[in-house]
């Protein structure tokens, strides 16, 4: 095997721990000898060893003189555990192979010099676009201290989320919702708005798909909510944030505290002015599962990077049917939000289109 495929088996390792090393990175490590692997690990959730130190563990003496493949450059300061950079030095690794550097002020680079100044050998950027793209929450929230935010929908191939009285069970077909679950796993905050809760009546649990329930979080300015939801009378699965306002109805808002849910008051409630509360709780990654109307509001303050569109082969027409991005819009074609990096991929019966917002946006 090459140092491609070697690094492949990193990402493979780091997987494992998909949706449970938030405000971590994922990070898997192969040690390798003669062509062999003799040790392997990953990085559990946060507070655990890194992957290294699990790798080099499993190695025991055979890492002597050995190459470590890992996806995220080893770190080289204490945090909650010891650098990693020592961990490597004192196994005797000869040879260490890097997907990508760390983006993390505090790593930055220093890993691979210390590395390099203790005289081993150090490869960086093996599959580093795979890399990044497989961290590319923690790279975000690392840089900017701000969550990583995903516009995620399904619709017709005619632009359709829901028909023109709000059925929407199901636009997409069970892969893609399968697809869907196991991106709540990883985003640490699902957010819908008032109408998705009045119209579909979700869940926003992980049930077609393995791994932890995100925080469920929803913006009603007025608190006109059914107090029969799902989503407070489930309150045993998965927690329940609300943001209002100050004018909202208290009734509701003291029979929804009553169930568990915690109700916060905002000043100014939009999804930036939530997204710093969220920063504030750690929380580094959101799905907004949200219509139109706050998906709009969303973009354009920021609080989206990364688009995923479900495509299901179905037309419903009707100028009054739902569609995924509401509210003024903009008025000449040329100032459309034009997404890069687009990525067209097949999901059972349906199509998954996913793209990046402009950096300038």
């Amino acid at each position: 095997m090459n140092d491609e495929q070697w690094m492949e088996r990193c990402l493979v390792l780091a997987e494992r721990a998909w949706g449970r090393t938030s405000p971590n990175p994922l990070v898997g490590a192969v040690i390798v000898k003669e062509g062999v692997a003799v040790g392997e690990g990953f990085h559990p959730k946060a507070g655990e060893p890194h992957a290294e130190v699990f790798a080099l563990r499993a190695a025991g003496d055979e890492a002597r003189g050995a190459t470590l493949y890992v996806n995220l450059e080893p770190c080289n300061h204490r945090g909650r555990t010891p650098p990693c950079t020592e961990a490597i030095l004192a196994g005797g690794i000869r040879r260490v192979v890097v997907g990508m550097i760390d983006p993390n002020p505090l790593v930055a680079g220093s890993g691979i010099e210390r590395l390099r100044s203790a005289g081993l050998e150090v490869t960086v950027g093996v599959l580093a676009e795979r890399c990044q793209k497989f961290n590319e929450v923690f790279s975000h929230w690392i840089t900017t201290g701000r969550p990583f935010g995903v516009l995620k929908y399904a619709m017709t191939l005619d632009g359709k989320t829901a028909t023109r009285t709000g059925h929407s069970f199901w636009v997409s077909g069970e892969a893609a919702r399968a697809r869907v679950h196991r991106l709540r796993a990883l985003y640490d905050a699902t957010i819908v708005g008032g109408n998705t809760v009045r119209l579909d009546d979700p869940q926003l649990t992980v049930r077609l798909a393995e791994g932890r329930d995100p925080l469920r979080v929803v913006l009603s300015r007025s608190l006109q909510l059914p107090v029969s939801a799902r989503l407070w009378q489930e309150q045993d699965k998965a927690p329940t944030l609300v943001f209002t306002t100050a004018e909202a109805d208290p009734t509701v808002r003291a029979q929804l505290e009553r169930l568990g849910v915690e109700v916060e008051a905002m000043p100014e409630l939009t999804p930036a002015a939530v997204l710093a509360v969220l920063a504030r709780r750690r929380c580094t990654s959101v799905l907004w599962e949200c219509g139109g109307t706050l998906a709009w509001s969303a973009l354009r303050d920021g609080s989206v990077q990364k688009v995923m569109s479900f495509v299901a082969p179905a037309l419903i027409g009707g100028a009054a049917a739902f569609t995924p991005v509401a509210g003024a819009g903009f008025e000449k074609m040329h100032e459309a939000i034009r997404l890069e990096r687009l990525i067209a991929e097949p999901v059972g019966a349906d199509w998954l289109l996913s793209g990046y917002l402009p950096s300038g946006d």
